[in-house]
């Protein structure tokens, strides 16, 4: 069981998640002329929620097994090969990401 400072930092990090999907949701509707309830918002961000601590699990998986005790660009890029439209845009900003740290180095 998580201890009480770790539940404390999870509830509110799962608050915030629910604020920023909260006004995307808010947002949207507005956008298409909807409605739409607190309880779909709350079931969308526990959706989300349970989403993200796979993800995280996954990632720690993928850099333990590489022997690493940091997620790399490599594990996201791993986790996302199943998803071939993903895996590309991903790929994308991870090569300009690293074109432009090695212009950076190049000029020094």
């Amino acid at each position: 069981m998580a201890d009480p400072p770790d539940e404390e930092v999870r509830e509110r990090l799962k608050a915030a998640l629910w604020f920023a999907i909260g006004k995307m949701v808010d947002e949207e509707s507005l956008r298409r002329n909807r409605n739409a309830t607190p309880q779909f918002i709350a079931a969308l961000t526990e959706m989300v929620w349970a989403q993200i601590e796979n993800v995280a699990v996954d990632l720690e998986s993928f850099s333990q097994h590489a022997g690493r005790t940091t997620v790399t660009t490599d594990d996201v890029l791993l986790l996302a090969r199943r998803n071939s439209d993903l895996h590309a845009m991903i790929k994308d900003c991870v090569d300009r990401l690293k074109a432009t740290k090695a212009k950076g180095k190049a000029r020094r």
